[in-house]
């Protein structure tokens, strides 16, 4: 599949905004220490990803209520859903000059109907690769790659899934928007879109 820039500006892909907010010093913090530890950006993008895989629970995954969608919360309160996870690794990979995108795949939901997925794409030389921080639990062993995709799913064609190609600057209005607006996970499960 090839991945479309929804804008041709690379360094959109650089810029904080209200979900994506690396200036904040939550964001700047996490960063600092885990690019203390890494050598090169490549390294340091890795030890992002697996930081937000890794250490910040899928809230579906550990049963948390709470409902995070910017950045420094997801960090500061180690807890959110896909889409949250993903900006706050988009925080983290821009802190560091890292271009980064944000996308989406249509799933089928664990009640029947469909969902959508977050991830985001990084850009290293002069390429986007797919990431997916959701977290690893039973069949999902998802990974950071740049040699191939290494996604907790992929769509079946079959049941009506699909992989977005659009490559987002800033989250996506039809998720962000019902990330903001949830009082708790509950509610949120009943209201995110099945579609862009």
């Amino acid at each position: 599949m090839e991945l479309i820039q929804n804008t041709a500006d690379l360094s959109a892909y650089l810029a904080a905004d209200e979900a994506v907010d690396h200036h904040h010093p939550v964001v700047r913090a996490v960063a600092a220490r885990l690019a203390a530890g890494a050598t090169d950006s490549y390294e340091y993008a890795r030890a992002a990803y697996e930081f937000v895989r890794d250490a910040i629970p899928h809230s579906w995954d550990s049963g948390d209520p709470r409902v995070t969608w910017r950045a420094s919360d997801v960090l500061a309160l180690g807890t959110g859903i896909c889409h949250a996870k993903s900006h706050a690794l988009a925080a983290l990979l821009r802190a560091e000059d890292i271009p980064t995108a944000l996308c989406y795949q249509r799933l089928t939901g664990d009640a029947g109907g469909h969902m959508l997925h977050g991830l985001v794409a990084v850009r290293f030389n002069g390429a986007w690769h797919r990431q997916d921080a959701r977290g690893n639990k039973a069949g999902v062993d998802a990974r950071f790659s740049l040699d191939g995709e290494r996604l907790a799913w992929i769509p079946d064609p079959a049941s009506d899934e699909l992989d977005y190609p659009v490559l987002y600057a800033a989250p996506h209005p039809a998720v962000l928007d019902v990330l903001r607006a949830a009082p708790d996970r509950s509610y949120l499960w009943k209201t995110l879109p099945g579609a862009l």
